[in-house]
């Protein structure tokens, strides 16, 4: 009961307080760019069926892999990219964080 609050929590809410925290006078632009890194959902629909509640998205869909997750972290640190890398590893962390629940 409590999975889709933390998975959709970290979401939205922590790319949110990322924002305002860090970037006070873009907070918007910045909110918007790391919340878009949602889209590398799009892997999912590669999938049959498209959802599983019990499936865990970490190194099952191609853009979730675990050779891709070293290039989202690398994407942080150049300051041109660093929203997007944010949002992606924002967006692995919720993902990460559902499959723990998922095995308790």
């Amino acid at each position: 009961m409590i999975e889709p609050f933390v998975h959709y929590g970290v979401h939205f809410l922590l790319p949110l307080a990322i924002a305002l925290y860090f970037y006070k006078i873009v907070w918007k632009k910045a909110y918007i760019i790391m919340v878009l890194g949602m889209i590398i959902d799009l892997d999912h629909l590669l999938a049959d069926p498209i959802f599983e509640a019990n499936r865990c998205s970490i190194n099952f869909h191609p853009l979730h892999s675990y050779y891709l997750i070293p290039l989202y972290i690398l994407l942080v640190f150049p300051k041109k990219t660093r929203w997007i890398g944010l949002g992606l590893c924002i967006h692995l962390i919720a993902d990460a964080l559902d499959c723990r629940m998922m095995s308790y």
